[in-house]
Formats: structure tokens, sequence, C-alpha cells
């Protein structure tokens, strides 16, 4: 198991969203969160309403430049993986990472998702497999996913 699995927001518009990352993080055993650009920051009442308390006890840090957060985590030797549908990326559920690294989840903005400065800067990029007909998920549903997946695949 890695020593840390962290979750980074880069540019989420939506409080709520926030608030629930909060709260699956701390569900699915993430050890900090990083805040990044204009996502907003605990305290703030509509944060604090839909974590439940999580906000209080997760770490955070709040960054600005995401570009540089990534690059100062893989000097750390962070694995990077990005959440993101592009032409090459792979199934979440079939990845094998490296068990002896930390590992940090991106995932991106509620509308551009993550950009190619970020999914450049990635080790790997995953996709949730979709079987109805839309094509993704609100962000705080789709990392919540990706959290217990990765968090399955360390613990197994």
């Amino acid at each position: 198991m890695p020593q840390n699995l962290y979750l980074i927001l880069p540019d989420i518009r939506s409080c709520h969203n926030v608030g629930a990352m909060f709260r699956t993080a701390d569900a699915c055993g993430f050890d900090k969160l990083f805040l990044v650009g204009y996502t907003a920051e605990p305290p703030k009442i509509q944060i604090d309403k839909v974590s439940l308390g999580a906000e209080k006890w997760v770490p955070w840090e709040k960054r600005e430049d995401i570009v540089e957060l990534l690059r100062d985590l893989k000097k750390k030797g962070v694995e990077i993986v990005g959440l993101e549908k592009t032409e090459g990326s792979e199934d979440i559920s079939k990845v094998e990472y490296n068990r002896e690294k930390d590992l940090a989840l991106v995932v991106g903005n509620e509308v551009d998702g993550l950009s190619e400065k970020v999914l450049s800067q990635c080790d790997f990029v995953v996709h949730i497999p979709m079987y109805g007909k839309k094509e993704s998920l609100n962000v705080s549903i789709a990392a919540g996913i990706a959290m217990y997946q990765i968090h399955k695949y360390f613990v197994s």
C-alpha cells in the first residue's frame, strides 16, 4: 500500500462537488486533498454542509498552479493518475499501479475536464466505462468511483 493517496481538484466550480469529494476521500482512505486554482476552500457553508465535517480532519492544501503542483509531486516520486476519457485512456479497473509509490488522482473541471497540459503530466489516464447513453458522470460521483477503485486495488 502506498504511503499516501492524494486527490487533486483543479478549478472545480461547485462547492457542493468539493464538499462531496472531501467526504468521499475520507470514506475511501485518501490522505490529502489539493484544492487548485479557483476551487473553493473551507470554511465555506456550501462545502461544510455536504462534507459533514470531513473538511475539518481531512488534510488539504490550496495551490494556484496545477502544472507546478504535478511537477512537485512527480519530483517526490508520486504516481499521477488523471481521470478522463481520452483516446488512450485505460479502463480504471484494469490498471496496475505501482504499489510502492504514493498516488495522486487528478479529476477534471465540470465542463472542460483535464487540460492537455495536465494530461501530459499523468503517468496513467484512466476512465470509468459507461454503459448508458451519457458519456460522463458528475465530477464528484466519478471521483468517488475512482477513489473507491484505487483504494480497492491497494488493499487487495
